[in-house]
């Protein structure tokens, strides 16, 4: 499945969750799918992203990791669907947005906690979400300067 549907997916789902338990299994599939985008970029994707795209991948195997939850079946989770990435800039910026909703997610997670314990899982969650969301945008920095820097085919440019 495109990683664009994915993510979409995984809005819809984090968006529709509404009990703390529901929302930390939302946050843990969307950490995971942000793994396995950042595991293909840092494989195949443009060379200039190869170094964050990994970043990105061990960040969000870490927000997946400090969360007290139960991983699904290998059949539940979205990011094993993951077939293609598509445009590497689209995809990014949907990344980065979804990110940022587990982030705030998270934020009403912790502080409806009345476990000590869930309240820092919590913030070792957000920590990894805002890291890996500024690998995110890091990476999308590196596709605008390379198609700043990458010169127009000839005939293409307009006359003026």
């Amino acid at each position: 499945m495109d990683a664009m549907r994915l993510i979409e997916a995984s809005r819809c789902a984090l968006a529709r969750s509404r009990e703390p338990a529901s929302l930390v299994a939302e946050v843990w599939q969307s950490q995971a799918l942000a793994q396995a985008i950042g595991s293909r970029l840092a494989v195949a994707g443009p060379p200039e992203l190869r170094g964050e795209a990994l970043g990105l991948s061990e960040l969000s195997g870490r927000g997946c990791a400090v969360l007290s939850h139960p991983p699904p079946t290998p059949q539940e989770i979205r990011a094993a669907k993951l077939t293609t990435i598509g445009d590497a800039h689209d995809t990014l910026l949907g990344l980065g947005v979804l990110l940022g909703e587990v982030g705030i997610a998270l934020v009403t997670v912790a502080m409806g906690a009345d476990d000590e314990g869930v309240y820092w899982q919590c913030m070792e969650a957000i920590d990894a979400a805002d890291e890996a969301r500024d690998r995110v945008l890091e990476m999308l920095r590196r596709l605008a300067a390379r198609a700043r820097d990458t010169p127009e085919p000839s005939g293409t440019r307009p006359v003026c």
